[in-house]
């Protein structure tokens, strides 16, 4: 329970600072009937705990959808106060409103990533042993399993990931037709992940035959 609380907060915090996302992988049911969601009611759904962050995240990728021919609207918009033990009341309030997708957005797990940026071989340094590398070579050397070099040009960088599935509902069949997951890392601007993640959606379920 403590991890699962401290993977919310770390996506609402990598999420309203914005980030940039990449899908890794994906799979979409190409037995599905194709979708028909232009001008038809799309809803939004965003599993993260905090009214602030789902709100931002459902507000973003409602427009988006909007922005799609379909009407994107947010499950907190329509079920302020919804109980997630009550799963007939939210089925009966959205078959009312004639919802007829869902797209689903939820964090599944963090990770810390690695990378190491070496000097490049047209560094001065280089270019000639004597009075070059073989001062600098021996001013740095690797000190064996463990014990690391103290090589001023080696720059050790290390992020926090999120990974965050992405799903795709179709109510008409009451079916899961698309799935995706992206890997987030911090970046300047929201809406580089909302854009990811709409535009991966939409080009997935192009290539599924899902959608027109």
């Amino acid at each position: 329970m403590i991890a699962a609380l401290r993977l919310l907060t770390l996506l609402s915090v990598v999420l309203l600072s914005g980030c940039a996302s990449t899908l890794i992988d994906s799979w979409a049911d190409t037995k599905a009937e194709p979708l028909e969601f232009k001008r038809e009611k799309v809803v939004v759904v965003a599993v993260v705990k905090g009214q602030a962050s789902r709100r931002v995240i459902e507000d973003r990728l409602a427009k988006k959808i909007s922005e799609r021919g379909a009407q994107g609207i947010t499950m907190y918009s329509m079920l302020p106060d919804a109980d997630v033990s009550d799963e007939a009341a939210t089925r009966a309030a959205l078959e009312q409103a004639g919802v007829k997708g869902v797209v689903v957005v939820r964090p599944i797990n963090t990770d810390r990533e690695t990378s190491v940026t070496h000097a490049t071989y047209y560094e001065p340094y280089y270019q000639n042993y004597w009075g070059g590398y073989y001062g600098y070579g021996w001013g740095s050397p690797y000190y064996g399993m463990g014990m690391g070099s103290s090589s001023s040009s080696t720059t050790v960088t290390e992020t926090t990931v999120i990974y965050v599935e992405s799903l795709v509902y179709s109510l008409k069949q009451n079916k899961l037709v698309w799935a995706g997951r992206s890997k987030a890392a911090p970046s300047d601007n929201l809406n580089v992940l909302v854009n990811d993640l709409s535009a991966a959606m939409i080009s997935e379920l192009k290539k599924a035959k899902l959608i027109r």
